[in-house]
């Protein structure tokens, strides 16, 4: 039996990058993960959320959830629900910035209700990230959309989360509704 791993203790960005400093093509892969002097600037760090988006081949143009404004925007997603083809493949991204710090074992929740019934739940890696001033964009497996008369009756809630190895919740729960319907 081995003996059981430990864990360092964590380094800021500044730390990373001063590290090895000797080594060119380590200093390049550092760079390269947005690891340079410059990024890290002693503020915690924080991951800011986007846009939450539905793309599909069927359909001209994504759907985009500005989640800038997640408060304003899920307020108007309740009055005015995002429209889903029945039928259809179709997959849904996030758009996000890292600022300030390395963060580590991001992790996409989202659960799907109907009439208070969970339909659907997806949980996804996104990844460990360093801060940079564009966003990242992960895009998410594909999905079929439900189709036929029962499933256009009716509208679906949507709860979708974000959160790190650290428990800190990025996007909290942001709700947002949705219907089938037989055209975009």
């Amino acid at each position: 039996m081995s003996a059981p791993q430990e864990i360092g203790q964590q380094k800021t960005v500044a730390e990373l990058a001063a590290l090895d400093q000797e080594d060119e093509s380590l200093q390049r892969w550092k760079a390269s993960l947005g690891l340079n002097t410059a990024g890290g600037n002693g503020l915690p760090k924080k991951v800011v959320p986007k846009t939450l988006f539905l793309t599909s081949p069927t359909r001209q143009g994504d759907v985009i959830i500005d989640l800038t404004n997640a408060a304003a925007e899920s307020a108007r997603l309740k009055k005015d629900p995002v429209l889903i083809k029945e039928g259809v493949d179709y997959s849904v991204g996030i758009s996000f910035v890292v600022e300030n710090e390395i963060v580590s074992g991001l992790r996409f929740l989202q659960v799907v209700k109907r009439a208070g019934v969970t339909v659907d739940k997806t949980e996804a890696m996104l990844g460990s990230y360093g801060p940079q001033p564009e966003p990242y964009t992960k895009v998410f497996a594909s999905e079929e959309s439900p189709s036929g008369m029962l499933a256009r009756s009716g509208s679906y809630t949507v709860k979708t989360r974000i959160v790190d190895d650290d428990n800190n919740k990025w996007l909290n729960d942001f709700e947002w509704t949705f219907k089938i319907s037989k055209e975009w």
